[in-house]
């Protein structure tokens, strides 16, 4: 091809901008390689030959075996099939292939390596986004192959106008455009943009192309266009133009000239239906090994695509999945913030003082009833110790206690009388604003019977599988994590001794002999329901108690050994773990010193004489060591023997507390 090869498209017309050199009707001719790789613009509005201008144009390029690719808009080229070989791909059934944005690269390559004529025709796309895309991606694969062929090649767009739009919004695809428009010249490739409405089309594209056509135009908008840019003179004849008639504008000549397109040869899929039936030509088919190259691309992409539809689906299953396990969970949750619930409140009423009880189940009163411990309310003396450490007159006589089997019968006459244990405790919470009873006054709450536990645990029984159990646990177990770390120490000393006084637990816990500090740290472990009063000053251990109650006493021992091993994980260190915290008089080796009786404290102690104090649950001390009586057990670890007993310092401070009292002077000096 040299730069003299031009093709015939037009003759001359008569009329305003007609070129005075020539005669109407002497041809007029465009040159190959300024129409390949220049920038063109072909306008008028619709019926005024526009469409028949390009497709006359491309017509004359197909002859002379120049490739070109049209952007068909409204499926309006297909005609050119009647007469070329040209593969019109698109998304309609009537299309060669169907293609996607996949297709692009190939496309790009049929086009300019292959020398294959493309009707790129986007009409049939649901999708304005999928059809932007395809031409997108096809320009840009243009531009990026045409930097290397350096191939002369017309890239033709119908209705620019909707990418390269003036008044703005204008995305990717009309940014590639404007690029081909500015610096596809150098690379051989070349543009021709067709629109009906000038005044609609970025200014910035109209001003670079190297040949205009401008067709009939009647609105003012766009007669206003054509005057800016050829002169007010041809504003006014373009509004006379004939169909197919045109002001052909052309660099290359510098010249205006008003020219008359030539008729397009084949089938005009454009033009308007008439009231004659429509008949569709026959059109030629393109080579089956092009398609087939495009076809394997559509057959990989419909694979891919049936995989990913299958991985939406297993995903879709997973996520059901996922929904349903985070439904699940969360009503675990709820039934476990139920459960706990419900333990917290069986764990509240059994702290709760009961009918004809002090704050202690039935089955725990009758525990202690039997060793001894549950008729003693008031101190050695008839004094009580509040928390703070204070005394306050009882109302019991020292010496209406002082023999045990006159002891006995007050006890008995006690139980017999129908209002003894309510007097008896209304007269010892009179006797002492400190008491160290558990339990706000009965007035406070309401009592709870054991039927009414009986019923919670029928409830409580339902709710065991949903971690009951590690409600209670975890509850009595955050009791005792809260306490300070000497109150920790004295109830480890609660639960070694099983039965003892605050200001011997203060002293084997680390803390010193007053019995101020004593009670102060005593507090927190009697208002935590840990223990228990048990008579005169002193204290029981109450975690067995607490679990036998959270389950209305329907859990079997070995269970309830169990759970108090589970608890006392949060205090006791593992070498005292196998000591029972709950163990028998018998399981302890029995004797006197289990009995409620009071014992003769050997002469050679250092304390004075013989005093009677009360049983306070230890063992009775008889040889050196302090340990007869005793029940030895082994850890397992070599560890050795541990006893029910107080320590030796805590029980000489404890008696001298206790002595100080019975001469009138306050225990807690020293």
């Amino acid at each position: 091809m040299t730069e003299q090869e031009t093709i015939h498209v037009a003759d001359v017309s008569e009329g305003i901008g007609g070129d005075a050199t020539a005669e109407p009707g002497s041809p007029v001719e465009l040159p190959v390689v300024d129409v390949l790789t220049g920038r063109s613009f072909i306008t008028g509005k619709s019926g005024s030959g526009k469409s028949n201008t390009a497709s006359v144009v491309i017509e004359n390029l197909l002859s002379n075996g120049f490739p070109v690719m049209i952007v068909d808009t409204d499926g309006e080229y297909y005609g050119l099939k009647e007469e070329y070989e040209i593969l019109h791909a698109g998304a309609d059934d009537e299309c060669d292939i169907v293609v996607s944005p996949e297709h692009a690269e190939k496309l790009a390559n049929l086009a300019l390596e292959q020398n294959v004529p493309i009707i790129l025709d986007v009409s049939g796309y649901l999708e304005e986004d999928t059809a932007n895309e395809l031409l997108l991606e096809v320009v840009k694969q243009l531009f990026a192959k045409e930097k290397r062929l350096k191939k002369p090649f017309l890239l033709v767009v119908e209705e620019c106008h909707e990418y390269i739009p003036e008044g703005g919004g204008m995305d990717e695809t009309g940014k590639m455009l404007i690029k081909v428009g500015k610096r596809g010249r150098k690379h051989g490739l070349g543009i021709v943009g067709i629109s009906q409405r000038p005044a609609d089309v970025k200014k910035d594209f109209i001003t670079q192309c190297d040949w205009l056509c401008w067709h009939r135009l009647t609105w003012d908008n766009d007669t206003k266009v054509v005057g800016r840019i050829l002169g007010s003179k041809y504003a006014s004849a373009v509004e006379d133009l004939g169909d197919g008639e045109a002001f052909l504008m052309t660099d290359w000549d510098e010249s205006i000239r008003r020219i008359q397109f030539h008729r397009k040869e084949t089938f005009d899929a454009g033009a308007t239906p008439g009231l004659d039936d429509f008949e569709r030509p026959e059109l030629k088919s393109v080579s089956s090994d092009l398609v087939g190259e495009l076809q394997s691309i559509s057959d990989e992409k419909a694979r891919r695509e049936s995989e990913l539809a299958d991985l939406r689906q297993e995903l879709e299953k997973r996520d059901q999945r996922i929904r349903q396990l985070e439904g699940e969970l969360e009503e675990a949750r709820d039934l476990s913030d139920m459960a706990d619930q419900f333990a917290q409140a069986l764990l509240g009423k059994a702290e709760a003082p009961y009918r004809g009880g002090s704050g202690r189940s039935v089955a725990s009163e009758e525990r202690l009833n039997q060793s001894g411990l549950g008729e003693y309310d008031e101190g050695p003396t008839g004094e009580r110790m509040d928390d703070g450490g204070s005394t306050s007159e009882g109302t019991a006589d020292a010496a209406g206690i002082a023999d045990t089997e006159a002891e006995g019968e007050a006890s008995t006459a006690r139980a017999d009388d129908g209002e003894g244990g309510t007097d008896r405790t209304d007269g010892n919470r009179e006797g002492s604003a400190g008491d160290e009873t558990d339990g706000p006054p009965a007035a406070d709450v309401d009592p709870v019977t054991r039927s009414d536990v009986a019923e919670g645990a029928l409830r409580f029984d339902d709710a065991i599988e949903l971690g009951t159990r590690e409600a209670v646990i975890d509850e009595l177990r955050g009791r005792i994590e809260a306490l300070p770390e000497l109150s920790r120490g004295m109830l480890r000393h609660y639960r070694r001794e099983g039965v003892s006084d605050p200001v011997a637990a203060h002293i084997d816990a680390g803390g010193d002999g007053d019995a101020g500090h004593a009670y102060s740290r005593h507090r927190p472990i009697r208002k935590a329901g840990l223990i228990r009063h048990a008579g005169r000053g002193h204290y029981a251990y109450a975690v067995p108690d607490l679990i036998r109650e959270a389950y209305a006493d329907r859990l079997d021992e070995p269970a309830v050994r169990e759970t108090v091993r589970e608890v006392e994980t949060a205090f006791v260190p593992t070498g005292e773990r196998s000591y029972p915290p709950d163990a028998t008089p018998e399981e302890l080796g029995g004797g006197d010193a289990w009995t409620g009786r009071t014992a003769e404290r050997p002469a050679d102690e250092g304390v004075g004489s013989a005093t009677e104090e009360p049983t306070d649950g230890t063992i009775e001390e008889g040889d050196s060591s302090g340990r007869s009586g005793s029940v030895a057990t082994d850890d397992g670890a070599g560890s050795p023997p541990r006893t029910g007993r107080l320590s030796e310092t805590a029980r000489r401070i404890a008696e001298r507390g206790a002595a100080g009292s019975e001469d009138g002077s306050d225990g807690a000096e020293r």
